[in-house]
């Protein structure tokens, strides 16, 4: 676990990385003078009444999300000696550097004040918004769930999962997003966030994580 170990140390950093570019936006957009972050966010006409410079902001900070990805994706390859042990580091990296972003986001800003507090999470290819708790839930399965891969691995074991089963996470993981992107379109025009669907979150993370246990219980008793 020497790798996992480096990956997580990796994604502490990134997570630094992180949420310092997010605590520099805030301070632009959202000083602590008026009240910090908060909903309705700005949408694209204040942003664009404000300057074309608002605008060009805006695009970097879609085309940096992409590129975090893209980091986090590399990292994970860069570590792994094949494709399960790269999706395990992949999930690991992602679920640690999530859950710091939100540890130094507290440390510099006190922010969240809760993990019910509403966060606005990803800009691809429409705004997703929850509490922050849903990101911390998936964080925490991410890990878990990347770590029992890595120990099969260790073990010579490898937990291998059939199409069947990879389509089902698959779309468990489509439904979590779905939960995340409903309210898409009110957030772009400037409303206050509905409340968040967690029973349809729910299914889409029972669907995914019950056909991974399912998974790893028929390696188990092979």
């Amino acid at each position: 676990m020497k790798k996992a170990a480096v990956v997580i140390i990796w994604a502490i950093a990134f997570g630094f990385v992180e949420a310092s570019v997010v605590e520099y936006l805030r301070a632009i957009y959202y000083p602590i003078s008026d009240g910090g972050f908060h909903f309705p966010i700005q949408t694209l006409a204040q942003l664009q009444s404000m300057g074309p410079e608002n605008i060009r902001r805006l695009e970097i900070e879609v085309v940096r999300e992409f590129f975090t990805l893209v980091m986090l994706a590399t990292i994970s390859i860069a570590a792994a000696r094949n494709r399960r042990q790269a999706w395990a580091y992949f999930m690991i990296a992602f679920g640690v550097w999530d859950i710091f972003y939100y540890v130094w986001l507290k440390i510099f800003l006190d922010w969240p004040a809760s993990l019910m507090t509403w966060d606005l999470l990803f800009l691809l290819p429409v705004p997703w918004v929850s509490p922050v708790a849903a990101p911390v839930i998936i964080s925490l399965t991410l890990i878990i769930s990347g770590l029992i891969v890595l120990g099969f691995e260790e073990k010579g074991q490898p937990l291998l999962m059939t199409w069947r089963d990879w389509i089902l996470i698959a779309f468990g993981g489509f439904i979590v997003i779905v939960s995340f992107c409903w309210d898409h379109k009110n957030i772009m025009a400037g409303g206050f966030p509905n409340p968040f669907q967690w029973k349809l979150f729910f299914i889409g993370l029972a669907l995914s994580t019950v056909t991974f246990a399912f998974a790893v219980r028929k390696r188990l008793t092979r």
